[in-house]
């Protein structure tokens, strides 16, 4: 396990301090709803979104390769998490971005792909490594080549990281039914790169 000293830029060295967080396996469906208010403070969610997203993480932890990560405070606070897993065409992320992917003649990156389906870090804990941390580590033991995932598709930090770790935009106004903004999808050879 990766942890990461309350200071920005110090290595994990010595003892922990209450501000350390550690980076680990996360049983995200023993903590979902935990991971769920994290990732409601982060990305705006209300409570009728956070609960078709709870049946929707949890059906996600039924497939094939599943698996989710946390970032921990050492008093056992959820700081965030990520989760992900083989892509699969038949997927309905995979069903709903392939018709754009085509367009551009990239459809083929979702075949052989680790997607990350969701990364959030409580907006206490951004701008310290966590999300670097979470993406690098759960992607470092994916067996496919490339790494896929999708983000609102607008300039912003979350955006700034995937680019600094490789990942380059594939499609961009992608609409997912429901979703009241346009998603981008960006694509990185694994592993990501380091900074």
């Amino acid at each position: 396990m990766l942890r990461f000293p309350g200071q920005p830029g110090q290595p994990g060295q010595g003892p922990l301090t209450p501000d350390d967080i550690v980076i680990g396996p996360l049983d995200l469906a023993t903590r979902v709803d935990e991971a769920l208010n994290v990732q409601a403070v982060a990305f705006g969610l209300g409570a009728d979104e956070i609960a078709v997203r709870r049946q929707i993480v949890l059906r996600h932890l039924t497939f094939p390769g599943a698996r989710a990560l946390g970032a921990t405070t050492v008093g056992g606070r959820l700081a965030g998490f990520v989760y992900g897993m083989p892509n699969d065409r038949a997927h309905w992320w995979s069903t709903v971005v392939e018709p754009y992917l085509r367009g551009r003649d990239h459809d083929g990156w979702l075949d052989d792909s680790f997607v990350i389906t969701e990364l959030h870090v409580h907006p206490d804990f951004q701008n310290r490594g966590v999300g670097r941390a979470l993406i690098t580590t759960i992607t470092d033991s994916a067996a496919e080549p490339r790494s896929i995932l999708s983000a609102i598709d607008k300039e912003s930090p979350a955006r700034g990281l995937y680019r600094s770790l490789g990942y380059e935009d594939l499609v961009v106004r992608v609409l997912f039914p429901s979703a009241p903004k346009p998603y981008v999808v960006m694509g990185a050879p694994l592993p990501l790169r380091r900074r």
